[in-house]
């Protein structure tokens, strides 16, 4: 599987049209799709190529240091994971499906770091394209800590331990904001002051439209638009999404205009 670096955004301090290409791991609550589930449950616990050149990892690995926040989509073709870095902490917002983690560990270098720097891996909710290389991810990050919304945990594999997070909780300097609909645990992140938000599958994005999740992969929908139009309601200029390409720029107003 191929896999393009994306667009490295420096902020001071899925509709993806081939979101039904994958099937999610079902939940209890959500519809029955031709996918059996394969998760076991985990403990829970209280669009510009960025040029590989080392003068651009090292002004990345300079700003990082800085305190800004920088991010790269990591794009697995219908589905993307997110790595950030701020100060000396690197994170990874989702994980693609199984087989994703030396890819992964690519763009962690684009940032300045390797996987043994991991320290925060965050999961947007439990479908298989989302978490599927969380135990890879894992096992080469020893000191990384796994979270996930609260009642999405049960649903996911993992090799140790995952920390649940609800609504208002921070990570990484990330503010968590619980958007169920999607799955019941589905989390959005957001970064006030870096004008960004991680929206997972709570937002899609198609040639620049932003729309709810796809009703095939919703456990309930209706929850999941008031999620949508609740994100309608914060300012931010960046949206990075799992399904289509992030937003660069006025990204709270297309939001706006897609859901609210």
């Amino acid at each position: 599987m191929a896999v393009a670096i994306l667009g490295t955004a420096t902020v001071a301090c899925a509709s993806d049209t081939s979101d039904t290409s994958a099937a999610p791991a079902p939940t209890a609550a959500a519809p029955a799709t031709s996918v059996p589930p394969t998760a076991v449950p985990a403990t829970a616990v209280p669009a510009t190529t960025v040029p590989s050149t080392a003068a651009s990892e090292a002004d990345d690995a300079a700003e990082a240091a800085d305190g800004e926040l920088i991010w790269e989509q990591v794009s697995f073709g219908f589905v993307s994971a997110y790595v950030l870095a701020r100060g000396n902490e690197l994170a990874v917002v989702d994980t693609g499906l199984a087989g994703n983690g030396a890819k992964i560990g690519e763009a962690i270098g684009m940032l300045g770091g390797n996987l043994d720097d991991l320290d925060h891996v965050i999961l947007t909710h439990l479908h298989a394209d989302h978490v599927g290389s969380l135990p890879e991810l894992l096992d080469a990050a020893p000191g990384a800590v796994a979270y996930a919304g609260e009642a999405d945990i049960a649903g996911i594999i993992s090799p140790r331990a995952i920390t649940a997070v609800n609504d208002g909780d921070d990570i990484f300097g990330l503010q968590v904001v619980g958007t169920p609909g999607h799955t019941a645990g589905h989390i959005c992140l957001y970064d006030e002051a870096a004008s960004l938000l991680i929206a997972g599958d709570a937002l899609i994005e198609s040639s620049g439209v932003v729309e709810g999740p796809s009703p095939q992969f919703t456990a309930d929908m209706d929850a999941a638009t008031a999620s949508a139009q609740a994100l309608a309601a914060l300012q931010f200029e960046n949206l990075a999404v799992g399904h289509g390409s992030p937003i660069r720029g006025g990204a709270s107003d297309k939001v706006a205009a897609g859901v609210g």
